[in-house]
């Protein structure tokens, strides 16, 4: 798997996740089969979040739900890009999340598999922006929260990255 991603601290002591490629580009949409064929690498692996040390595993359904998620199919324009190229960084975002909140599973779909609830977990990203000659500017700066499902088999799974947002602060320089 190629990747080019590091975790760094802004200007405000907070740790973000700096891709350092955009591995998925389109002028006018993102080819959700090249994500969902990128992130089946995972499926098998399992990361810890630092701030918890609880561990999340990656499971068949992650790559699925990232590509084909209603919160997926509804994303435009930057939103969209994001999300794709967000999928470099997987095990850093796990690893630097924080706020952990936790919800009771109430619907019938994930009764079995999301037997002990949900969680979400924040976590930045940021991508580069590039010049016309090919050199990255600047970075934008997004908010994400990671859905974890804690499933019957006690184990914690990523489910999706929704709530993308670029943040409106400033942009890191290069």
């Amino acid at each position: 798997m190629d990747r080019n991603v590091e975790v760094i601290t802004d200007s405000k002591g907070k740790k973000l996740v700096r891709i350092n490629d955009i591995r998925f580009k389109g002028k006018r949409s993102v080819d959700w089969d090249d994500v969902k064929r990128y992130l089946e690498e995972y499926v098998g692996q399992f990361f810890q979040i630092a701030s918890s040390e609880d561990i999340i595993y990656i499971g068949n359904d992650l790559p699925d739900e990232f590509t084909g998620s209603k919160y997926t199919r509804g994303l435009k324009g930057t939103a969209a890009k994001a999300k794709a190229n967000v999928a470099q960084g997987v095990p850093e975002l796990i690893e630097i999340a924080t706020d952990k909140h936790f919800k009771e599973n109430k619907g019938k779909k994930h009764q079995w598999n999301a037997r002990y609830g949900w969680y979400r977990y924040n976590s930045r990203f940021a991508l580069p922006v590039f010049s016309e000659s090919g050199i990255a500017e600047r970075y934008n700066i997004f908010h994400a929260s990671l859905l974890i499902r804690h499933d019957n088999n006690g184990k914690m799974y990523l489910y999706d990255i929704i709530d993308i947002k670029k943040e409106t602060s400033n942009p890191l320089e290069s």
